[in-house]
């Protein structure tokens, strides 16, 4: 593993980073004990990065490595707008994971300087929290170009979580070229960024020498967040982007990885998840959610706010 560091927060991260959102019930719904096997791995193979969500709600799986291992970086996200609600979310973070402080808190999934701007409050006290010892760095995550270009400006934010593989797929509002000049500017002002959907939520795994080859030669990213529900995907991983070593049987085991978004039967269509999904690949039809396969990047997203749990990723 190589490690470096992220922007100028004087945090170390994994080149490769775990992102956890598999283990929750969101995607791949592991057990503690399954989790943790994976987790144990990859502390091995010498990933120190964390990726989480308190709307992942996957922290007493996360909370493991607090137990066993005090040197990982864990970065956690939330919906929150109000002081009150970015509070309560740090602390929530804070007793669920065991910790004494998190290395990185994010403002989830934001769109544009209009989008910052009404979340401003919630800023200002993650700065507090931040100067109480409780953050050591705030951040945000985006699947917008103009929320790149947001945060390049905003004095609050110091990392960013950004869609970044070969074809831009999951980009809402632009190409991957446009994503690559935002990032370029937004890694001039020395803000650290970790990338995310780099084999495009699970749409790119055909083509997977590719997009890890494309990443491995990003220039403008510390880290990624990789999906890892599975430990031929770790171990593909490490011995194709650190080692250098394609592994045939790997290759075969990882492509031929198959994932969908199922609706049940018993849908009502009530449109939760067309809200959610900010890729716009859900319609109602017949009173019922069909999903467009060609525009969904199997987030999971739309998983977790459904009502009559009709949603599963398989």
């Amino acid at each position: 593993m190589f490690y470096k560091d992220l922007g100028s927060t004087r945090i170390k991260v994994s080149f490769i980073g775990f992102g956890a959102l598999t283990l929750s019930k969101l995607q791949k719904n592991l057990s503690l004990k399954q989790s943790r096997y994976l987790l144990d791995a990859a502390i091995d193979y010498g990933i120190n990065f964390f990726d989480t969500s308190e709307f992942y709600d996957n922290y007493s799986h996360l909370a493991y490595l607090s137990k066993t291992n005090k040197d990982v970086v864990i970065v956690s996200k939330s919906y929150a707008y109000t002081k009150d609600g970015a509070r309560k979310s740090v602390h929530k973070a804070l007793h669920e994971l065991e910790r004494d402080y998190i290395d990185i808190f994010c403002l989830h999934e934001q769109e544009s300087q209009l989008t910052l701007k009404g979340h401003t409050e919630a800023l200002e006290e993650l700065y507090k929290m931040k100067k109480e010892g409780l953050i050591r760095a705030i951040g945000m995550s985006t699947h917008f170009i103009q929320g790149v270009k947001a945060a390049t400006i905003n004095p609050y934010i110091e990392v960013v979580q950004a869609i970044v593989n070969k074809y831009g797929v999951g980009i809402v509002d632009g190409s991957m070229d446009e994503m690559n000049n935002a990032l370029k500017d937004l890694k001039s002002r020395k803000k650290g960024i970790y990338a995310m959907k780099v084999l495009g939520g699970g749409s790119l795994y055909k083509d997977v020498k590719s997009s890890f080859n494309f990443i491995k030669n990003y220039n403008y990213i510390d880290s990624f967040a990789l999906g890892i529900g599975d430990i031929s995907e770790l171990d593909f991983a490490i011995k194709y982007l650190i080692n250098n070593i394609e592994d045939k049987e790997l290759v075969r085991k990882t492509t031929n990885i198959k994932r969908k978004l199922y609706i049940s039967d018993w849908c009502m269509g009530c449109g939760a998840c067309l809200n959610k999904c900010s890729q716009k690949a859900l319609k109602i039809k017949d009173n019922k959610a069909i999903v467009d396969s060609s525009k969904c990047i199997l987030c999971g997203y739309c998983v977790g706010v459904c009502p009559q749990l009709a949603i599963k990723i398989f």
